[in-house]
Protein backbone atom coordinates (compact mmCIF):
# COMPACT_ATOMS: atom_id res chain seq x y z
CA UNK A 1 0.00 0.00 0.00
CA UNK A 2 1.44 3.22 -0.92
CA UNK A 3 0.02 6.50 1.11
CA UNK A 4 0.82 10.09 -0.60
CA UNK A 5 0.52 12.44 2.37
CA UNK A 6 0.10 15.80 0.32
CA UNK A 7 0.15 18.54 2.98
CA UNK A 8 2.38 16.34 5.26
CA UNK A 9 2.22 14.10 7.89
CA UNK A 10 3.73 14.05 11.35
CA UNK A 11 7.25 11.86 11.95
CA UNK A 12 4.76 9.44 14.54
CA UNK A 13 2.58 9.15 11.85
CA UNK A 14 4.64 8.65 9.09
CA UNK A 15 6.66 6.11 11.18
CA UNK A 16 3.58 3.96 12.02
CA UNK A 17 2.99 3.32 8.66
CA UNK A 18 6.17 2.10 7.98
CA UNK A 19 6.04 -0.37 11.05
CA UNK A 20 2.95 -1.76 9.73
CA UNK A 21 4.81 -1.94 5.95
CA UNK A 22 2.94 0.78 4.52
CA UNK A 23 5.33 3.11 1.76
CA UNK A 24 4.92 6.70 2.22
CA UNK A 25 5.42 9.21 -0.48
CA UNK A 26 7.10 12.22 0.71
CA UNK A 27 6.78 14.52 -2.48
CA UNK A 28 4.71 17.69 -2.14
CA UNK A 29 2.47 17.79 -5.43
CA UNK A 30 0.68 20.72 -7.12
CA UNK A 31 -3.02 20.44 -7.17
CA UNK A 32 -2.99 20.44 -11.34
CA UNK A 33 -0.30 17.54 -11.36
CA UNK A 34 -2.08 15.04 -8.37
CA UNK A 35 -4.11 13.07 -10.38
CA UNK A 36 -1.48 12.35 -12.62
CA UNK A 37 1.02 11.60 -9.90
CA UNK A 38 -1.87 9.09 -8.14
CA UNK A 39 -1.59 7.02 -10.93
CA UNK A 40 1.55 7.34 -12.60
CA UNK A 41 2.88 6.24 -8.93
CA UNK A 42 -0.09 3.48 -8.08
CA UNK A 43 -1.31 5.56 -5.01
CA UNK A 44 -3.84 3.70 -2.76
CA UNK A 45 -4.29 6.12 0.18
CA UNK A 46 -4.59 10.49 -0.47
CA UNK A 47 -4.00 12.26 3.06
CA UNK A 48 -4.94 15.73 2.73
CA UNK A 49 -5.47 19.31 4.52
CA UNK A 50 -6.72 21.98 4.03
CA UNK A 51 -4.61 22.61 0.99
CA UNK A 52 -5.46 19.75 -1.36
CA UNK A 53 -9.00 19.77 -2.95
CA UNK A 54 -10.26 16.40 -3.47
CA UNK A 55 -13.31 16.99 -5.73
CA UNK A 56 -15.32 14.38 -8.16
CA UNK A 57 -12.91 14.96 -11.08
CA UNK A 58 -10.19 13.74 -9.33
CA UNK A 59 -11.81 10.86 -7.39
CA UNK A 60 -13.39 9.51 -11.12
CA UNK A 61 -10.06 9.90 -12.38
CA UNK A 62 -7.64 7.91 -9.73
CA UNK A 63 -9.47 4.69 -9.76
CA UNK A 64 -6.53 2.89 -8.31
CA UNK A 65 -7.63 5.11 -4.67
CA UNK A 66 -8.89 3.25 -2.10
CA UNK A 67 -8.72 5.84 0.84
CA UNK A 68 -8.97 9.57 1.38
CA UNK A 69 -7.61 10.92 4.48
CA UNK A 70 -8.58 14.46 6.13
CA UNK A 71 -5.59 15.53 8.92
CA UNK A 72 -8.39 17.62 10.58
CA UNK A 73 -11.97 17.89 11.29
CA UNK A 74 -13.30 20.00 8.55
CA UNK A 75 -14.01 17.93 5.30
CA UNK A 76 -15.07 20.77 3.49
CA UNK A 77 -12.27 20.21 0.79
CA UNK A 78 -13.67 16.87 -0.02
CA UNK A 79 -16.45 15.55 -1.85
CA UNK A 80 -17.23 13.17 0.80
CA UNK A 81 -20.55 11.17 -0.21
CA UNK A 82 -19.48 11.31 -4.10
CA UNK A 83 -16.32 9.37 -2.72
CA UNK A 84 -18.25 6.69 -0.14
CA UNK A 85 -20.58 6.50 -3.22
CA UNK A 86 -17.78 5.42 -5.19
CA UNK A 87 -16.02 2.54 -2.48
CA UNK A 88 -13.88 5.10 -1.32
CA UNK A 89 -13.42 4.91 2.46
CA UNK A 90 -12.97 8.18 3.69
CA UNK A 91 -11.36 9.47 7.17
CA UNK A 92 -10.43 12.61 9.21
CA UNK A 93 -9.65 12.95 13.06
CA UNK A 94 -12.23 14.87 14.03
CA UNK A 95 -10.87 15.52 17.76
CA UNK A 96 -6.85 15.31 17.52
CA UNK A 97 -6.56 19.27 17.17
CA UNK A 98 -9.74 20.54 19.34
CA UNK A 99 -7.66 21.18 22.02
CA UNK A 100 -5.09 23.52 20.20
CA UNK A 101 -7.71 25.44 18.86
CA UNK A 102 -9.26 26.07 21.76
CA UNK A 103 -6.01 27.40 22.99
CA UNK A 104 -5.76 29.56 20.14
CA UNK A 105 -9.52 31.06 20.81
CA UNK A 106 -8.23 31.89 24.66
CA UNK A 107 -4.96 33.24 22.98
CA UNK A 108 -6.76 35.66 21.13
CA UNK A 109 -9.01 36.50 23.77
CA UNK A 110 -6.68 37.59 26.31
CA UNK A 111 -5.12 39.35 23.56
CA UNK A 112 -7.90 41.37 22.85
CA UNK A 113 -9.23 41.87 26.97
CA UNK A 114 -5.51 42.82 27.29
CA UNK A 115 -4.56 45.27 24.33
CA UNK A 116 -1.45 42.37 23.42
CA UNK A 117 -2.62 42.63 20.21
CA UNK A 118 -2.35 46.31 19.79
CA UNK A 119 0.54 46.56 22.29
CA UNK A 120 3.06 44.27 20.31
CA UNK A 121 2.35 46.47 17.14
CA UNK A 122 2.91 49.44 18.92
CA UNK A 123 6.16 49.08 21.64
CA UNK A 124 8.71 48.50 18.80
CA UNK A 125 7.68 51.66 17.27
CA UNK A 126 6.47 54.18 20.36
CA UNK A 127 7.78 52.12 23.41
CA UNK A 128 10.44 54.72 23.57
CA UNK A 129 8.85 58.11 23.08
CA UNK A 130 5.37 57.10 24.17
CA UNK A 131 5.53 54.87 26.77
CA UNK A 132 3.45 56.84 29.79
CA UNK A 133 0.44 57.39 26.75
CA UNK A 134 -0.15 53.76 25.30
CA UNK A 135 0.41 52.56 29.29
CA UNK A 136 -3.18 55.29 29.58
CA UNK A 137 -4.76 54.30 26.60
CA UNK A 138 -4.48 50.33 27.44
CA UNK A 139 -5.87 50.52 30.63
CA UNK A 140 -8.91 50.11 30.23
CA UNK A 141 -8.56 45.82 30.03
CA UNK A 142 -10.51 43.72 31.57
CA UNK A 143 -10.37 40.14 33.40
CA UNK A 144 -12.11 36.79 31.73
CA UNK A 145 -12.78 35.64 35.05
CA UNK A 146 -16.03 35.72 35.96
CA UNK A 147 -17.48 36.73 32.27
CA UNK A 148 -20.07 35.27 30.28
CA UNK A 149 -18.35 33.28 27.58
CA UNK A 150 -21.10 32.46 24.60
CA UNK A 151 -19.98 29.03 22.49
CA UNK A 152 -21.30 28.88 18.83
CA UNK A 153 -21.46 24.98 18.25
CA UNK A 154 -21.05 22.14 20.30
CA UNK A 155 -18.76 20.00 18.86
CA UNK A 156 -15.03 18.54 19.82
CA UNK A 157 -13.92 22.49 19.30
CA UNK A 158 -16.60 23.73 21.02
CA UNK A 159 -16.38 21.14 24.10
CA UNK A 160 -13.01 22.14 24.71
CA UNK A 161 -13.67 26.08 25.03
CA UNK A 162 -16.12 25.55 27.24
CA UNK A 163 -13.77 23.52 29.83
CA UNK A 164 -11.20 26.17 29.33
CA UNK A 165 -13.80 28.79 30.22
CA UNK A 166 -15.31 26.98 32.76
CA UNK A 167 -11.56 26.31 34.26
CA UNK A 168 -10.91 30.14 34.25
CA UNK A 169 -14.37 30.97 36.04
CA UNK A 170 -16.07 32.31 33.75
CA UNK A 171 -20.15 31.88 33.23
CA UNK A 172 -20.92 29.49 30.17
CA UNK A 173 -23.59 29.42 27.55
CA UNK A 174 -23.52 27.48 23.97
CA UNK A 175 -25.42 28.01 21.04
CA UNK A 176 -26.85 25.38 19.25
CA UNK A 177 -29.32 24.92 16.21
CA UNK A 178 -31.20 22.12 18.50
CA UNK A 179 -30.80 22.16 22.70
CA UNK A 180 -28.65 19.43 23.52
CA UNK A 181 -26.92 18.32 26.74
CA UNK A 182 -23.45 16.94 27.48
CA UNK A 183 -21.40 15.93 30.55
CA UNK A 184 -17.89 17.83 30.06
CA UNK A 185 -14.87 15.91 31.67
CA UNK A 186 -12.67 18.36 33.58
CA UNK A 187 -9.13 16.73 34.21
CA UNK A 188 -6.30 17.55 36.79
CA UNK A 189 -2.48 17.46 37.27
CA UNK A 190 -3.70 15.05 40.73
CA UNK A 191 -5.71 13.24 39.25
CA UNK A 192 -9.14 14.86 40.16
CA UNK A 193 -11.96 15.12 37.49
CA UNK A 194 -14.77 17.29 37.98
CA UNK A 195 -18.09 16.90 35.81
CA UNK A 196 -20.13 19.71 34.25
CA UNK A 197 -23.27 19.14 33.00
CA UNK A 198 -24.12 21.79 29.85
CA UNK A 199 -27.25 22.38 28.16
CA UNK A 200 -27.41 24.45 24.56
CA UNK A 201 -30.00 26.76 24.07
CA UNK A 202 -31.24 27.83 20.15
CA UNK A 203 -32.75 30.75 21.34
CA UNK A 204 -30.06 33.45 19.99
CA UNK A 205 -31.21 36.31 20.57
CA UNK A 206 -31.19 35.66 24.35
CA UNK A 207 -27.58 33.99 23.97
CA UNK A 208 -26.04 36.96 21.82
CA UNK A 209 -27.72 39.72 24.99
CA UNK A 210 -25.76 37.77 27.47
CA UNK A 211 -22.51 36.80 26.27
CA UNK A 212 -19.21 39.30 26.87
CA UNK A 213 -16.89 36.95 24.91
CA UNK A 214 -18.27 35.13 21.90
CA UNK A 215 -16.32 31.83 19.82
CA UNK A 216 -17.32 30.78 16.59
CA UNK A 217 -16.83 26.95 16.50
CA UNK A 218 -19.01 25.63 14.03
CA UNK A 219 -18.35 23.93 10.60
CA UNK A 220 -18.42 25.83 7.30
CA UNK A 221 -22.20 27.26 6.77
CA UNK A 222 -23.67 28.09 3.57
CA UNK A 223 -24.82 31.85 4.72
CA UNK A 224 -23.64 33.77 7.55
CA UNK A 225 -24.05 32.78 11.19
CA UNK A 226 -23.49 36.11 12.28
CA UNK A 227 -24.50 39.52 10.15
CA UNK A 228 -25.89 42.63 11.05
CA UNK A 229 -29.08 41.79 12.94
CA UNK A 230 -26.58 39.38 15.08
CA UNK A 231 -24.53 42.46 15.78
CA UNK A 232 -27.01 44.70 16.79
CA UNK A 233 -28.27 42.03 19.52
CA UNK A 234 -24.88 42.04 20.97
CA UNK A 235 -24.37 43.65 24.21
CA UNK A 236 -21.98 46.65 23.58
CA UNK A 237 -18.43 46.05 24.10
CA UNK A 238 -18.69 42.18 22.76
CA UNK A 239 -15.35 40.22 21.86
CA UNK A 240 -15.28 37.79 19.24
CA UNK A 241 -13.30 34.87 17.83
CA UNK A 242 -13.46 33.24 14.74
CA UNK A 243 -11.56 30.13 14.41
CA UNK A 244 -14.69 28.06 12.35
CA UNK A 245 -14.23 28.94 8.84
CA UNK A 246 -14.32 32.27 6.59
CA UNK A 247 -17.87 32.90 5.64
CA UNK A 248 -19.67 32.23 8.87
CA UNK A 249 -19.45 35.57 9.73
CA UNK A 250 -19.57 38.55 7.53
CA UNK A 251 -16.25 40.20 7.79
CA UNK A 252 -17.95 43.35 6.37
CA UNK A 253 -20.32 44.48 9.01
CA UNK A 254 -17.56 43.01 11.70
CA UNK A 255 -15.60 46.38 10.84
CA UNK A 256 -19.13 48.36 10.74
CA UNK A 257 -19.86 47.75 13.90
CA UNK A 258 -16.25 47.68 15.52
CA UNK A 259 -16.11 51.66 14.30
CA UNK A 260 -19.57 51.18 15.84
CA UNK A 261 -17.93 50.30 19.34
CA UNK A 262 -20.47 47.75 19.55
CA UNK A 263 -17.37 45.15 19.18
CA UNK A 264 -14.72 46.27 21.30
CA UNK A 265 -12.44 43.95 19.31
CA UNK A 266 -12.88 40.87 17.39
CA UNK A 267 -9.94 37.95 16.09
CA UNK A 268 -9.74 36.11 12.76
CA UNK A 269 -8.08 32.77 12.15
CA UNK A 270 -9.86 32.30 9.32
CA UNK A 271 -10.92 34.83 6.25
CA UNK A 272 -13.67 35.00 3.60
CA UNK A 273 -10.92 35.79 1.14
CA UNK A 274 -8.74 32.86 2.53
CA UNK A 275 -5.60 32.89 1.45
CA UNK A 276 -5.72 36.69 0.52
CA UNK A 277 -7.99 38.46 2.82
CA UNK A 278 -8.94 41.92 2.78
CA UNK A 279 -6.57 44.70 3.86
CA UNK A 280 -8.69 46.49 6.01
CA UNK A 281 -9.48 43.27 8.27
CA UNK A 282 -5.30 43.16 8.21
CA UNK A 283 -4.63 46.41 9.09
CA UNK A 284 -7.22 47.25 11.55
CA UNK A 285 -5.90 47.82 15.04
CA UNK A 286 -8.85 46.15 16.63
CA UNK A 287 -8.40 43.17 15.22
CA UNK A 288 -5.83 39.90 16.45
CA UNK A 289 -5.32 38.25 13.64
CA UNK A 290 -3.56 34.56 12.79
CA UNK A 291 -3.00 32.88 9.06
CA UNK A 292 -5.67 29.80 9.68
CA UNK A 293 -3.58 27.92 12.61
CA UNK A 294 -6.14 26.89 14.85
CA UNK A 295 -4.93 23.20 14.88
CA UNK A 296 -1.01 23.70 13.74
CA UNK A 297 0.94 23.32 17.00
CA UNK A 298 3.52 20.53 17.21
CA UNK A 299 1.18 18.41 19.80
CA UNK A 300 -1.98 18.00 17.54
CA UNK A 301 -0.13 16.96 14.32
CA UNK A 302 1.70 14.45 16.19
CA UNK A 303 -1.93 13.43 17.50
CA UNK A 304 -3.25 13.77 13.71
CA UNK A 305 -0.21 11.83 12.20
CA UNK A 306 -1.32 8.82 14.37
CA UNK A 307 -4.75 8.91 14.31
CA UNK A 308 -4.65 8.44 10.37
CA UNK A 309 -2.13 5.81 10.55
CA UNK A 310 -3.98 3.65 12.69
CA UNK A 311 -7.25 4.34 11.16
CA UNK A 312 -4.70 3.41 7.69
CA UNK A 313 -3.28 0.35 9.37
CA UNK A 314 -7.09 -1.32 10.35
CA UNK A 315 -8.61 -0.34 7.18
CA UNK A 316 -5.44 -2.15 5.14
CA UNK A 317 -6.46 -5.41 6.82
CA UNK A 318 -9.97 -5.18 6.15
CA UNK A 319 -8.96 -5.23 2.25
CA UNK A 320 -6.27 -7.57 2.29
Amino acid sequence: MKVLANDGISKAGEQALKNAGIEILDNRVAQDHVINFINENNVDVLLVRSATKVRQELIDACPGLKIIGRGGIGMDNIDVEYAIEKGLYVINTPTASSKSVAELVFGHFFSLARFLHESNRLMPLEGETHFDAMKKSFSKAYELSGKTLGVIGFGSIGQEVVKMGISLGMKVIVLTRKPKTKVLSLEFFDGQTVNFEITSTNDMDAFLKEADFISINTPKTNEYIIDTPQFEKMKDGVYIVNTARGGVMNEVALIDFIESGKVAGAALDVFEKEPNPEVLLLMNPALSLSPHVGGNTVDAQEKIGVELAEQIIKIKETIQ
